[in-house]
């Protein structure tokens, strides 16, 4: 918040120069001492003229009361107003007054003024009577006043002449003791914007050329400061500049590497997975049958570590960033039933997905890898009941996605904890029975991706009776304001798969070997290729296939988009009006390659997955194609 000071912006438009200052402090003086002395000298000059005219009024009435004595004896009138006129004569500035010993004026001459002083004396009385009258005498003081007000006039005139005089002087000193104080004070300005080397002449001695020579050396010092600190941060700069090249560098060839051990190492654990789901067919011997279910289990384990460290490596290395997108949530609760309805069944558990209407916007991928954590971690640790996913609307502009399990619950104390990395609560105390475990990455990677997407995850969890963990994600902008929730069935539309024509791109023998003992196993009819080529050329002597199921990454730089647009550009060329499914079967899980295969409108599937969660994306697609 931006405060304007308007008393500091007034004191700043007032401020005086220094030279200005060094004038005023040096006339002020000089005036305050010179009006001082003149009211001092005119005080005591105005009660010495009061005093000296108190002092002649009584001399003066004390000599008419001798001289009217006689003739206020005799009652000469006459007398007594030539007396009288003689001394009004004398000054016009005086009043005297004859009265009788009644208080009957006999005789009055002069003007009386309000403004002066009087006196009054009894006339002397003769023996044996008491005293004939008295005499009144009033002196002006006008003409004191007069002289005062000359005085007080000149005392000005001098003074004037005297603060012209003394500021004509201060202010020239001023000027040349303050020049050389401004000069530096614009200098400083300059080295405050960024100049440097600036020196001042050396113009005076004493004090202030001390000062001119110390803040020239000053500059030299400041000057060699700034070179060294400029060498210092240039070498720094270049070699941050140099680390930050490396370790570009280094993050570059471990995202490469984490791309490359993406696909590469979960092709031979896709297709060990498809081995081992096959070591049970044919077996009637219980104990063989619990060594293949082992294998199985050691398998989904592996499989479930390497995604963890996978995760956790990429968002490390930054290498996954988001690419936030409007969609429905619908269709990723479809994803997650088709992924783990087979798992929750498996485990005798219920998976209830509840349908939506509600779109939010954020990136797809990783908000489908946060829920499948959820989902996940949910089915590993839930004995009975089961799992609910659903979504309600929560603050304006915001939708909450819950995941319910029945469960034992977390204590209380270590709520906090499990979001940490490799944190895991004691998985015998909460599920009494082996299970598959991970490294306790899973809910970590869940916060750490939560974070990136600018969403949020919370815990709600009671012992003995499960779960909660909720991601708040923002709406999308044309989100409907209804989001009335309607359970989606429980299971899908089951679809026999005797006889389906499967055609399998993937160019790793391994897992076309694996992918045929399978299929054959479920009654499909399959083809396999490792190239568009082998591809094409399958297609134009067997026909169209009734599902394509391919992997993202091939060989000579090829995709399996490609192999599904040269597909239909045959298609279209053989005026084949028949379409086909088609599944991606990948171990990419870049979010820009991804993407590009969402925005195709194909499914994604993870290397590797169990047959199980195959057989049903199968069938939903089959389902989805004949609709």
């Amino acid at each position: 918040m931006h405060i304007i000071d308007d008393a500091g912006e007034a004191r700043r438009r007032i401020t005086l120069s220094f030279s200005s200052r060094l004038a005023l402090l040096a006339i002020l003086p000089a005036i305050l001492t010179t009006v001082l002395v003149a009211w001092v000298v005119t005080r005591n000059y105005q009660h010495e003229v009061r005093q000296f005219g108190t002092s002649t009024t009584q001399m003066l009435a004390d000599s008419l009361a001798s001289a009217a004595a006689g003739p206020m004896e005799r009652g000469d009138r006459e007398e007594l107003e030539r007396i009288a006129a003689q001394v009004v004569a004398g000054s016009m500035q005086v009043n005297v007054q004859f009265l009788s010993g009644e208080g009957e004026i006999i005789a009055d001459a002069g003007i009386r003024t309000t403004d002066g002083v009087h006196a009054m004396r009894g006339l002397p009385p003769f023996p044996g009577t008491h005293a004939p009258g008295m005499v009144q005498v009033w002196l002006s003081m006008e003409q004191a006043h007069a002289a005062r007000r000359a005085q007080w006039l000149t005392t000005v005139a001098l003074l004037a002449a005297g603060v012209l005089v003394a500021g004509g002087v201060s202010w020239r000193m001023a000027r040349r003791m303050g020049r050389p104080i401004a000069e530096l004070t614009g200098v400083v300005e300059r080295i405050g914007r960024g100049e440097r080397g600036i020196m001042v002449p050396v113009t005076r001695s004493g004090e202030v050329g001390r000062l001119q020579r110390g803040f020239n050396e000053t500059s030299l010092l400041l000057d060699r400061a700034w070179g060294e600190m400029e060498a210092r941060v240039a070498a720094a700069t270049a070699e941050l500049a140099h680390k930050n090249a490396r370790l570009e560098a280094v993050g570059l060839a471990r995202a490469r590497f984490l791309a490359a051990a993406s696909h590469d190492l979960r092709q031979p654990l896709y297709a060990l997975t498809l081995f081992s789901s096959l070591l049970k067919a044919g077996i009637s011997d219980p104990v063989q049958l619990e060594r293949a279910s082992h294998v199985q289990e050691c398998v989904a384990s592996l499989d479930a570590l390497f995604a963890e460290l996978l995760d956790i490596s990429r968002l490390d290395s930054g290498a996954m960033q988001p690419v936030p997108s409007a969609f429905a949530l619908d269709g990723l609760f479809n994803d997650i039933s088709n992924t783990f309805r087979a798992i929750a069944e498996k485990r005798e558990l219920r998976l209830v997905l509840r349908k939506t209407d509600v779109r939010v916007e954020t990136d797809r991928i990783m908000l489908a890898r946060i829920v499948n954590n959820l989902v996940s971690n949910a089915l590993r640790y839930t004995r009975h009941g089961g799992v609910l996913v659903g979504v309600r609307r929560d603050s304006p502009g915001w939708a909450r996605l819950e995941v319910w399990d029945t469960g034992m619950g977390i204590e209380p104390e270590v709520q906090q904890r499990v979001f940490e990395e490799f944190f895991q609560v004691d998985p015998g105390r909460r599920s009494g029975e082996h299970r598959e475990y991970g490294l306790g990455l899973g809910l970590s990677t869940v916060e750490r991706l939560a974070r990136l997407t600018g969403c949020e995850v919370g815990l709600r969890s009671r012992p003995g009776r499960g779960s909660v963990f909720s991601v708040r994600v923002p709406l999308a902008a044309e989100d409907a304001q209804g989001m009335a929730a309607t359970p989606a069935a429980d299971t899908a539309e089951e679809i026999d798969l005797a006889g389906v024509r499967v055609l399998v791109v993937d160019d790793e023998p391994a897992i076309l070997r694996g992918m045929h003992l399978l299929l054959d196993a479920w009654g499909c009819r399959m083809r396999s290729a490792q190239d568009i080529g082998q591809a094409l050329r399958i297609v134009a002597e067997w026909g169209v296939p009734d599902i394509v199921l391919t992997d993202l990454k091939l060989a000579h730089g090829k995709t399996g988009l490609d192999v599904v647009a040269a597909l239909e550009a045959w298609g279209a060329k053989q005026a084949q009006a028949r379409r086909f499914a088609c599944l991606v079967v990948t171990g990419e899980t870049k979010p820009e390659q991804l993407q590009a295969v969402r925005d195709a409108g194909m499914r994604v599937l993870y290397k590797p997955l169990p047959p199980e969660q195959l057989r049903a994306a199968m069938a939903a697609a089959l389902a989805a194609q004949r609709t």
